[in-house]
């Protein structure tokens, strides 16, 4: 396995974003909350890049006890990523396809060596 240098956390910072580069592989890393995420960015839907799309709070619907909704707001734990080509969006946590939690993209992990951030490949 190699490691593939991401960036210096001290500039990594949260809500921020990277695309690294492994040979032909590209991978996508998140840090949210001071927790790192990498992905496969290649879509599960066509091919596109999954990891550089937007990043939103997940939608959550409220249901009252007589299955009336009292409407929809954003988590405030929950976060996800979209594809830029489609939409087709993904838990920043899990890397599951949030329309088919049966699908998900490639994971991979991040370590941290001192002050630098690394990808596994």
């Amino acid at each position: 396995m190699a490691e593939v240098f991401i960036a210096r956390k001290g500039v990594f910072k949260d809500g921020d974003r990277q695309i690294v580069h492994a040979g032909d592989t590209e991978i996508g890393v998140f840090n949210h909350q001071g927790v790192y995420f990498a992905y496969s960015n290649i879509c599960i839907h066509q091919g596109g890049p999954s990891c550089e799309g937007l990043t939103i709070a997940r939608v959550e619907e409220k249901i009252m006890p007589d299955m009336t909704s009292r409407g929809l707001y954003f988590s405030h734990t929950g976060m996800h990523f979209a594809c830029p080509w489609h939409g087709v969006e993904y838990d920043i946590a899990t890397g599951e396809c949030v329309s088919n939690r049966k699908l998900k993209l490639r994971k991979y992990d991040v370590i941290e060596r001192g002050d630098d951030l690394y990808v596994i490949v």
